[in-house]
């Protein structure tokens, strides 16, 4: 073989290198995405045990309240049985909006704020909110990776090739950005 024959050779070695990197650069973060998609899974499992305690806990005190404690047990049925992807963001974003509204409620109910039990599980709740919240940042941040490396050149001809599509970011539907209004009448 010629000294043509060798260039050819390991440029085409270099070619099939670069190929087989960037290939498992995406294999790596797809199962990045997918094990950052399971940590809010185990978060939101956290939370949606907590839930029905913490309900449970307060529906004796917070007599006016019913409609708020209605919503959060129908937000978390919805969230619970809701597809993954955009369906379970919505759902959780609706969750998290009676979540807070549930939170501030209960901080104008004195004799509910000096209970222990209710201390304790609010106190969790407002943990693994800020747990899921980091989960959720780490999954977009994943996507985000992802989503860039498909769309740059020359990844987005292996991207192309074996069908790497963008990811869905994790976001907050419009109505659980709003803050909750508090209005105790009694």
């Amino acid at each position: 073989m010629g000294a043509g024959g060798w260039v050819v050779l390991i440029i085409l070695l270099i070619i099939v290198f670069w190929f087989v990197v960037i290939y498992n650069s995406f294999v790596r973060m797809n199962a990045g995405i997918d094990n950052a998609y399971k940590q809010i899974d185990v978060q939101l499992k956290r939370r949606y045990d907590l839930i029905p305690n913490l309900v449970e806990t307060v529906k004796g005190y917070m007599k006016f309240e019913r409609e708020t404690l209605e919503a959060v047990i129908n937000a978390r049925s919805k969230a619970m049985t809701a597809p993954p992807g955009p369906e379970k963001f919505a759902a959780e974003g609706t969750l998290s909006g009676v979540l807070g509204k549930l939170l501030a409620v209960a901080e104008n109910y004195p004799e509910l704020k000096s209970n222990e039990q209710v201390k304790t599980l609010m106190e969790e709740l407002r943990t693994t909110e800020n747990q899921l919240a980091f989960a959720r940042q780490y999954y977009n941040d994943n996507v985000m990776k992802l989503n860039t490396k498909i769309g740059q050149f020359p990844s987005n001809i292996i991207a192309t090739l074996f069908n790497f599509k963008p990811k869905d970011y994790f976001h907050v539907e419009e109505s659980a950005k709003v803050t909750p209004k508090v209005d105790i009448k009694i």
